[in-house]
Formats: C-alpha cells, structure tokens, sequence
C-alpha cells in the first residue's frame, strides 16, 4: 500500500525494531493498551498476544480497513481496529466500550499507550496522552530531535518548555535510536523511541497541569532574559513585586529560564496565583 505523505506516513518494517517497542511497553497479561496510528498492523500484531486489549486506532480509513482484515486473518480477537482522529477520540471511553469486560476497564482506570506517531502532530499527542487520567506507560516512536528535547536536562541547548511540562509528571526516558532505513518510505529525519513512565507523585496537581504548560511556555519565550524580567512579563505584575516575590522563594532573579529545573517552575507557578 502506498503512504499518503498529507498523513506523514512512514511504516516500520524492521521487526525486530517492532519487537523492541512492543518489550519497552513492559506488556503484561491483563494490559488495556491504546494504538496510535496502527498503520498496517505489524506493530499491533506482535502486540496482541502479550496484552488483554488493543484499541489500535488509524485515521485513514483504508488502512484501518486493511489493518482490521490482517488482523482477522492471525486470529487476534483481542484487537479492535478504529477509525479515527487520535487527537478528537476519548481513549478511555473507548477502552471502556472495547473491552471485553466493560466494567472491569472502568473499575480499573489502568492502561498503556504505545505508536509510531506522524512527526508533525507530536506535541499535542503527548499534551493528550499527559491529560488525566494518566496511562500506566506511553511509549511512543518519535523525531530524535524531540526525544532530545523530552530528556533534556536543565542548562542544556534541547532543554525547554516541552521538557519542564512533562517532566514535572513522568520519568522520560530516551530508549534507542531508529534509522531511517527501518521505514518504508525512509523519513527525512532521525527518529529515537522514548517511554515516559507517570510519577507516583507529580510536581503538579491534575487541575495545575494546562495553567502549568501555559506558564512554562510563556517563560520560555523569553528563554535567555534574566528571570526577574521574565516573571514581569508573563504575570503582567510590577519589577518591585516580582522581585519581593523571588527574594521571598530565594531564586537569583538574574537567573535564566533554561537553567531552571521543573520544580522550580512549580514554585513560580503557585508564587504568581497567589498574586
């Protein structure tokens, strides 16, 4: 089947890459997995046999049509293929209706997500994956470049404001690298597979997290200003009383955005709504 370049198709035909990211999911027995992007089903399935569930989703309809067809052909019940916009669908509703003990998907909030994610839609993926409830475990394909940036750490040239959102509620790891020459056809880019595993206790409350990513980024924005600077632009609020603020949370107010590490950004958070 030929990819259609409007959706960034890239399909993975190295199988023991497949292999990989099926093991880096740490699938188990009784696991209710989310597919984004299920594509021709080579992923989907080396994955089902090791899970409960499968929700493989796929926005163009003759792919899923197609993926669904191999699918009955290996005798995997377990899967249901569904077409659609991964970004406009309700993953939890939909595990809920999918799985085979509905009352059990909703009496156990648990699952995992795992794809091969088109580049260009990678940021608001992760920004739904991260919304609450939060998966078990997300490991997902992407551009090397934004694994780098997942994994960054403070004072590093990748390290950035989609480095401090999700590592202020998961553990990011940066897993391996993928050649180009493992898609068909090969993408222009590197691409590397990260797992971000939720924190037993996040920096940030679930009702914190979008005020908390808007925050991060308005910082950002002015990444190498003096934080003093910074904080009266994104809070609109008076140099004197930022500057009152910072001495009070002990924060050099010459510091810079980029050397910052997620907890600190916490503390501005909650400094500025108690303003």
């Amino acid at each position: 089947m030929i990819p259609d370049k409007r959706l960034g198709q890239h399909f993975l035909t190295d199988r023991n890459i497949l292999q990989r990211i099926v093991d880096a999911l740490e699938p188990a027995p009784d696991d209710l997995v989310v597919e984004i992007g299920a594509g021709k089903g080579s992923l989907t399935e080396l994955l089902a046999p090791r899970v409960a569930k499968v929700v493989a989703l796929e926005k163009d309809r003759r792919l899923a049509r197609n993926c669904g067809l191999r699918i009955a052909d290996c005798g995997l019940g377990n899967v249901d293929v569904v077409f659609g916009d991964a970004l406009r669908l309700d993953w939890r509703k939909l595990l809920e209706t999918h799985a085979a003990n509905p009352q059990s998907a909703i009496a156990n909030p648990q699952f995992k997500v795992i794809g091969n994610i088109p580049y260009a839609i990678t940021s608001p993926l992760i920004d739904k994956a991260l919304t609450p409830p939060l998966p078990e475990r997300i490991v997902f394909l992407v551009q090397a470049e934004v694994a780098d940036r997942l994994a960054a750490r403070p004072g590093s040239k990748t390290y950035g404001a989609l480095s401090v959102g999700v590592q202020a509620v998961c553990r990011v790891e940066r897993l391996f690298a993928v050649r180009a020459g493992a898609f068909t056809p090969p993408p222009k880019v590197q691409s590397a597979l990260v797992r971000l595993t939720p924190l037993a206790q996040p920096l940030v409350a679930p009702a914190e997290i979008a005020p908390f990513r808007a925050f991060v980024t308005a910082c950002f924005m002015r990444r190498r200003k003096q934080l003093r600077n910074v904080l009266v632009a994104a809070t609109g609020r008076a140099a004197a009383q930022v500057s009152a603020g910072l001495a009070a949370l002990d924060l050099d107010p010459a510091a810079r955005p980029e050397a910052l590490g997620p907890e600190v950004f916490v503390r501005l958070l909650r400094w500025s709504a108690g303003l």
